[in-house]
């Protein structure tokens, strides 16, 4: 009988042994849950911090944008006349408006790039308005890029009206520079 109890005695010893083992593992299980949860609430709150930064210099931008959409035109007018473009007829801002006239008579007509090329060539305000334009806009968009956490904003505007204006003006002020010719 007392072999019975010791075995009893062993076995409910093992048993709680066993249990004790189970909660470790469990307790241990839920610890690294723990960590793995404050982990990612510091990493977002990093993040969201980083964002909020970001925003305040976004929101300047955005505070700004009307001064920065119309230094952008200002230089866009001689231009459109220089190459006789007429901008859009949509309820949009007139910068846009004005992109959206070059773009489409581009797409139109792939002669609007040496019309642009030729007035780069002979017209030193067009040129010297092309310059401005370029500047401005990169570094608008540059600071986008740079202050847009997600790029969602920056990308919009560099796959946009802006970006495609950028190209064009680009391409024309090089074949500008490569000819010879008027």
């Amino acid at each position: 009988m007392q072999e019975t109890l010791i075995i009893a005695g062993i076995a409910g010893i093992l048993l709680i042994q066993f249990v004790m083992l189970y909660f470790l593992f469990t307790a241990t299980g839920r610890l690294r849950n723990l960590s793995k949860t404050l982990t990612y609430q510091y990493n977002l709150i990093v993040k969201i911090q980083s964002v909020l930064k970001n925003k305040s210099a976004t929101n300047a931008v955005t505070e700004n944008a009307e001064m920065i959409y119309q230094d952008l035109l200002q230089n866009l007018i001689p231009i459109m006349a220089a190459i006789d473009v007429m901008p859009r007829n949509t309820n949009e801002h007139p910068l846009w408006r004005a992109l959206g006239g070059i773009m489409d008579e581009y797409a139109k007509n792939p002669f609007a790039l040496e019309k642009l090329r030729r007035c780069i060539k002979l017209d030193a305000e067009v040129a010297r308005s092309i310059d401005n334009y370029m500047t401005r806009a990169d570094a608008f968009l540059h600071h986008l890029t740079t202050t847009d956490p997600d790029g969602i904003l920056a990308a919009t505007f560099t796959d946009g009206l802006l970006g495609q204006s950028l190209t064009f003006f680009t391409q024309a002020k090089q074949l500008a520079a490569q000819t010879t010719e008027p």
